[in-house]
């Protein structure tokens, strides 16, 4: 993947609110709407989303997929160590790497992917 469609993640302060980075300060908005932050999303905390974290893909024959039974590996196209795919609403938002938080599994969000429109 090339760097235009990169995105990095914003640094945010105790209270979550984003630090501008040096390069953003001529791209800071006007006093008026330097107040702006997080709450102003309130509407829309409720609204639920779909949350997928891909691990890998493979292709294989339902004839194969039927002989299938516990304790069966499925290899998938991904090696050990390169970020996963963080999809939400089946749109790839970010990459991300499988850590483990008290005994569950989870994704941490290394790379956010800039959208591309259409």
């Amino acid at each position: 993947m090339n760097d235009e469609n990169q995105v990095p993640l914003p640094e945010l302060d105790p209270n979550g609110d984003v630090i501008p980075r040096s390069d953003e300060a001529s791209l800071a908005p006007d006093s008026d709407d330097a107040s702006r932050n997080a709450s102003d999303l309130e509407a829309v905390f409720d609204v639920p989303v779909q949350v997928s974290a891909v691990l890998g893909r493979a292709k294989m024959d339902i004839g194969d997929l039927l002989k299938l039974g516990p304790g069966a590996v499925l290899e998938l196209d991904r090696k050990v160590g390169e970020a996963i795919d963080i999809y939400i609403n089946n749109r790839l938002v970010a990459r991300g790497e499988v850590v483990l938080v008290e005994e569950k599994l989870g994704v941490t969000m290394t790379e956010m992917i800039k959208a591309e429109r259409s």
